[in-house]
């Protein structure tokens, strides 16, 4: 049903309720004809040139072997069993060569390339360490050498070329350290240049899967992945139930933002140049349960008062500042995310004149150890929530939970106004349920049309989910004419439109303790149905004891009758609390 309008000065349209509120809220040519044919001879020739120099540079390859010392130190050799492979620190890939100079061994380790005669090759290498040497002999030309006299701090790369000779086709390259300093470390070692035959490092090949992946450190809300290095491994890939969510260096990674008890399927690829790799077989992770404790009981009879989380010209008020009269606080609402099912609350600060989240936590878990439930509402006139499938629901019990866990929420509103799926919102409900246990408070504000018949959605939810379900509380305005139970046309504003409506709930199947007249706090918080405190009085005497009926008088009469609900609390506090001062008292003297 429609809502009044009224304006508000932030544009958050999400949070809008119909029954709450709304918002407004693209002669010479023989000549140069003979001066160019010299010309164009030069350009080709060069052309040629460049372009045999370039095939040239194109056919270089590595010839040296296992320059990644990814397999240890085959192909290498060091001088008094100075060098060891090591897998940190590395460059890159998963292994590195460490050399330690001692006495008069300056570490030196080397292998011998097979080379073209009368070739250029370029020689380089990664190092840490102090006067670290890089060099070649045996060139049959100029031997070469280059050193780094200083640590760095880090990696530094080394790099020089020399030629060969007319009939040289193998040199010997290598590294060393100094006399008396401690060991270097060098990776990705390389010699480009003509393949000489004699075989080449090839690329990494893909690496395979990552073994011993595990769990740890299991948290309400996160935990922390751990497997075994792939040899090879540039880094490693994480996927989050088949979605990769992370990419990382090491062998472990911490994962958060995690639901509470809830259960979530990981696995690891390794990648490096050449591509990524298979994945891990999956392994399991379960959240611990948060759970609520310390929530207190909803009352036998309760009142309940919809919280504005905005300023739409009612009072503005903290949930400290909710009447001690409300036994249910709704805070309104929460907002839908690009997950489907998926909710979030964001604080209105600004527009609560600089409410901060921190005290909004503190008043809440004040709220509860005053014995007062304090719950979000999801929906609203605006609210674009929709739980249609299996993964809908479990995002919506998900994250309903994560936010109970944050704020303090002892339970949910569903004020879906635009219809819902009775199957799926009663699958989200009972794994929300399931998470929370028992203390877990569930409330619904449904229009009148949706709670005519026993086949409605939402009637049908509340009868699925009547075992955990606190209390139904209708929207008895901006709604018209409607039937009662006897069958007769009822309007609006009056005890019979109240009494007549109500018996459908209590006839249909809901216990008395499940049903409660929901109507506005003043004439500012609906566009129509709004009733004095008196009529909503005489209708709970005429539903809870017999008394103060208007024409319509039920059957029998249910004292165990939950209650009364108003939008809003900030407008019943514009209007001087007149409401809840009210209405409160009648509902907690109810029998």
């Amino acid at each position: 049903m429609a809502a009044h309008a009224v304006s508000r000065p932030h544009p958050h349209t999400v949070r809008l309720s119909p029954h709450h509120h709304t918002s407004p809220h693209g002669a010479h040519v023989n000549r140069i004809r003979s001066l160019s044919l010299p010309l164009a001879v030069t350009v080709a020739a060069g052309a040629l040139t460049a372009l045999a120099a370039g095939a040239a540079q194109a056919a270089d390859v590595n010839v040296a072997r296992n320059g990644g010392f990814e397999s240890g130190l085959a192909n290498w050799s060091c001088s008094g069993g100075s060098g060891a492979a090591v897998s940190s620190p590395v460059y890159a890939g998963a292994g590195a060569l460490k050399a330690t100079p001692a006495g008069s061994d300056n570490a030196r380790c080397s292998q011998t390339v097979t080379v073209k005669p009368n070739s250029t090759y370029t020689l380089s290498t990664q190092v840490q360490g102090s006067y670290v040497y890089l060099g070649a002999t045996g060139t049959g030309t100029q031997d070469v050498s280059t050193w780094t006299p200083g640590s760095g701090g880090g990696w530094q790369k080394l790099s020089t070329t020399f030629t060969t000779g007319p009939s040289t086709t193998q040199v010997t390259v290598y590294t060393h350290g100094w006399y008396g300093q401690p060991a270097y470390t060098v990776d990705e070692f390389s010699v480009f240049g003509p393949d000489g035959g004699g075989g080449t490092d090839p690329g990494p090949g893909i690496p395979g899967a990552p073994a011993g992946a595990a769990v740890s450190g299991q948290s309400a809300n996160g935990l922390t992945l751990s497997w075994n290095a792939v040899s090879g491994a540039s880094g490693y890939h994480v996927y989050q139930d088949g979605a990769r969510v992370q990419t990382v260096s090491g062998t472990s990674a911490p994962i958060s933002g995690l639901a509470p008890s809830t259960s979530y399927s990981f696995q690891v690829s390794a990648y490096n140049t050449a591509g990524e790799g298979p994945k891990s077989a999956p392994v399991t992770g379960t959240t611990t349960g948060g759970g609520n404790p310390g929530n207190p009981a909803v009352p036998k009879h309760a009142l309940t008062g919809y919280w504005q989380n905005f300023n739409n010209g009612a009072t503005v008020q903290k949930i400290s500042d909710v009447s001690a009269q409300y036994d249910i606080i709704a805070v309104s609402f929460a907002d839908a995310t690009t997950t489907p099912g998926a909710i979030t609350f964001n604080l209105d600060s600004a527009g609560l004149g600089g409410y901060t989240v921190a005290q909004f936590k503190a008043d809440i878990a004040a709220k509860k150890a005053a014995g007062k439930s304090v719950i979000l509402s999801i929906g609203g006139e605006k609210g674009t929530i929709t739980v249609n499938d299996p993964a809908s629901a479990t995002n919506l019990a998900n994250s309903a939970y994560a936010l109970m866990q944050e704020y303090g929420f002892t339970g949910i509103d569903i004020d879906l106004e635009n219809g819902l799926n009775p199957t799926y919102m009663t699958q989200a409900l009972r794994a929300l349920s399931a998470k929370a246990g028992p203390s877990l408070v569930i409330t619904m504000a449904p229009q009148t049309i949706d709670m005519q018949s026993t086949q409605g959605g939402y009637f049908k939810t509340a009868l699925n989910i009547k075992d955990i379900l606190t209390v139904v509380n209708m929207q008895y305005y901006n709604s018209g004419s409607m039937n009662g139970c006897d069958g007769k046309v009822y309007s609006q504003g009056s005890v019979d439109f109240l009494t007549a409506l109500a018996c459908i709930q209590l006839e249909g199947g809901l216990d008395a303790s499940q049903v409660g007249i929901g109507v506005p706090a003043s004439p500012s918080g609906a566009g129509s149905g709004y009733v004095s405190p008196t009529v909503v009085n005489n209708a709970l005497d005429c539903l809870a004891r017999g008394t103060n009926c208007g024409s319509f008088k039920p059957s029998k009469t249910y004292p165990g009758l939950r209650g009364a609900m108003t939008w809003s609390t900030n407008w019943d506090a514009k209007a001087g609390s007149a409401w809840s001062n009210s209405v409160g008292p009648k509902v907690h003297g109810l029998p």
